[in-house]
């Protein structure tokens, strides 16, 4: 982003006026508070946004980094702080959600309704043995019952690991047992697009697969009401665990380091990291990102259209909003069923005021308006919202340009928020009543995070140039560890090259030369991020090779996508000769569905091309960086002195 082109479009004057922080003034003194008492700061807030059954005395504690503990002698309950203290406060017949299922039936939720049915569910996990320090598995669709079952495992303090329903039995297999699982919850089906989709079907699977041993037992959600089979004595139908429960459940006051959750996410080394996230840090930064990134009101209706099982859906469905008060809706369909006009004849009727999707659905949704005038924006009354939000990935100016012009009516800011998994909640964001706004870039840090962008040995390098995001000091909602491999969470985050003293995103990025605002250039490591989903591209070349009567080598990269963000594109070379026309099709039709079945089908290749070897060093390294060019077809300008086959290039490069 040069400083010819920097566009920027101020805040609302409507919005600046009314924010929580209204003005860049209130966001500079914000920043100075933090820098000037850092420890302070974070401390003021957590007694401020959080209810603590005990307080806590200590703020930091460094003495093990980048072990790092927050609030660490202080005790607190999840579920009490976004359910109890709510009904508490006279908000009991207020509207907690509105769920909308994916045929259009609407059942609306309040903070007393909640309450009792997550503590139902919190009495018959109890019932069924679960207790402080399990993991729970929740394998489930979008659903009351999905955040129901969060909810209740907090209340407990049972650390609960969701896994996306669209994960295959193997992927699911292997993060049941990376947990050691006690218990599961699940659906007999879930239903997307107007199909019944199995998911009950899919945990038998994956603990017939083996190394699950620690499962004790399965409840299973009525969903579809479609028969399934139930294992005698392991599965029990929920509805019958719940029969009889108490509706009061005492929470069970935990440390603030407790661990709330794990959330796989992938890596380059092939083996998803269970990310560790604590209960105190990460609930106050979930309810304070909540309340300033979107200026959350006690009048508005807020949408995040994310799953569950992603931890956006975490922190801005399960947890964020609910800490707040606020009222949200649960989607549980797709954005083009029955037509591309879902979205926004959801945001008509239920009157959404804040809404937060990925760049991935809106590209979508611009294709599908600029064919059919019925489904485009301006066929809605989309007059209650007043700001808009991406996530997932960056998001292309021109998509930006489209989503405030055609949703927001040129009236409604963007939030562009750029977080991770491991961050538990936005790092880098304008704040809608603050930040004059750019499209494409994620503008300015979150008050209290400090961000960088540093050269390889953690020097920080000019703005205008591009390097590697860091993060300068711990924050409280920051990743604990990666789940039973302390080691793998130092060199992954904290590496020897930044002397451990600096948190590696594993993106690149840069800052304008003018505005110091942060655009995010991609990764900078080996995964991919397809539509806002993170998957390793060792996990893939893995599936593929696992293909073993035809597989014999396969490297996998990503490429930019219109729609996607980045596509997924697999080199493949066969035990076979090299196919072309049909043959090649389906062959390539094969790969895929071996891949949807090993990982899911999130995890298919856009692309894949058939060669007679891959491009290799004479040491025997395949050359990726070529492949990537070759994956946009580009001409190859980089250096293939070192290639023991350079031809093969010109192969792949015509090779579908």
């Amino acid at each position: 982003m040069s400083e010819a082109d920097t566009k920027l479009y101020q805040p609302d004057a409507e919005t600046a006026k009314s924010a929580y922080v209204a003005g860049m003034e209130a966001y500079q003194a914000l920043v100075a508070e933090a820098e000037a008492d850092y420890e302070g700061y974070w401390g003021r807030l957590a007694k401020e946004l959080l209810s603590w059954k005990q307080p806590f005395t200590q703020v930091l504690d460094s003495s093990n980094a980048p072990f790092f503990k927050w609030f660490a002698d202080g005790k607190l309950n999840a579920s009490y702080n976004c359910l109890d203290r709510n009904v508490e406060n006279g908000k009991g017949d207020k509207t907690a959600i509105i769920f909308e299922a994916d045929g259009g039936e609407v059942t609306k939720v309040t903070y007393k309704d909640l309450l009792e049915r997550t503590c139902r569910l919190a009495n018959a996990l109890k019932a069924q043995g679960v207790k402080k320090g399990d993991r729970v598995v929740i394998y489930i669709a979008m659903s009351i019952d999905g955040v129901a079952a969060m909810q209740a495992c907090a209340r407990i303090g049972a650390t609960h690991s969701v896994v996306f329903g669209g994960f295959s039995a193997q992927s699911l297999r292997d993060r049941i047992e990376d947990t050691g699982a006690k218990l599961i919850i699940t659906a007999d089906h879930q239903v997307r697009g107007g199909k019944q989709l199995p998911l009950k079907a899919i945990v038998d699977e994956a603990l017939s697969l083996g190394g699950c041993d620690s499962v004790q037992k399965v409840l299973v959600v009525k969903r579809s009401g479609a028969g399934v089979a139930m294992t005698e004595g392991r599965d029990v139908w929920m509805d019958e665990a719940l029969a009889g429960q108490d509706a009061v459940c005492e929470p069970e006051w935990v440390e603030a380091e407790h661990p709330l959750f794990l959330l796989y996410t992938s890596g380059s080394t092939g083996k998803p990291k269970g990310v560790q996230h604590s209960t105190g840090g990460y609930l106050l930064h979930a309810a304070l990102t909540t309340k300033w990134t979107f200026d959350l009101k006690d009048d508005d209706v807020f949408w995040c259209t994310a799953d569950i099982g992603w931890v956006t859906g975490h922190t801005y469905i399960t947890y964020g909003p609910l800490a707040l008060g606020g009222t949200e809706i649960v989607f549980e369909g797709v954005p083009t069923y029955p037509d591309a006009g879902r979205f926004w004849k959801m945001i008509q009727d239920h009157k959404v005021t804040v809404f937060y999707t990925a760049p991935t659905a809106i590209r979508s949704l611009i294709k599908a308006a600029e064919s059919n005038e019925a489904v485009h924006p301006k066929s809605y009354d989309l007059s209650s919202l007043r700001i808009l939000g991406s996530v997932g990935e960056p998001i292309n100016p021109a998509a930006w340009e489209w989503y405030h012009q055609h949703v927001g009516g040129g009236r409604c800011p963007i939030v562009d928020t750029f977080w991770q998994t491991e961050t538990g909640g936005h790092m880098i964001t304008p704040l809608p009543g603050a930040t004059p706004l750019v499209p494409g870039s994620c503008t300015l840090p979150f008050p209290g995070i400090q961000a960088a962008v540093v050269d390889e040995t953690g020097k920080e390098v000019p703005w205008g140039q591009g390097g590697i995001l860091v993060v300068k000091k711990p924050w409280p909602s920051m990743i604990r560890t990666i789940w039973g491999d302390p080691e793998r969470f130092k060199k992954s985050y904290y590496p020897e090259d930044f002397k451990g003293q600096l948190y590696l995103a594993g993106d690149g990025a840069i800052r304008d030369a003018k505005t110091g605002y942060f655009t995010i250039t991609g990764r900078i490591d080996d995964v991919l991020n397809v539509s806002g989903h993170r998957m390793g591209t060792m996990e893939i070349e893995s599936a593929l090779v696992s293909c073993t009567e035809l597989v014999a080598e396969a490297a996998v990269v990503g490429r930019p996508d219109d729609t996607t963000g980045e596509a997924i594109c697999a080199f493949v070379v066969l035990k076979r000769p090299r196919p072309s026309g049909d043959e090649a099709k389906a062959i390539a039709k094969q790969l895929r569905d071996h891949i949807a079945k090993e990982i899911g089908p999130i995890a298919k290749p856009k692309d894949i091309r058939f060669g007679d070897n891959l491009p290799k060093t004479r040491s025997g390294k395949i050359m990726r960086r070529l492949l990537r060019s070759v994956a946009k077809n580009e001409a190859v300008t980089q250096d293939t002195s070192t290639l023991e086959n350079p031809a093969i290039l010109d192969q792949l490069g015509q090779a579908y």
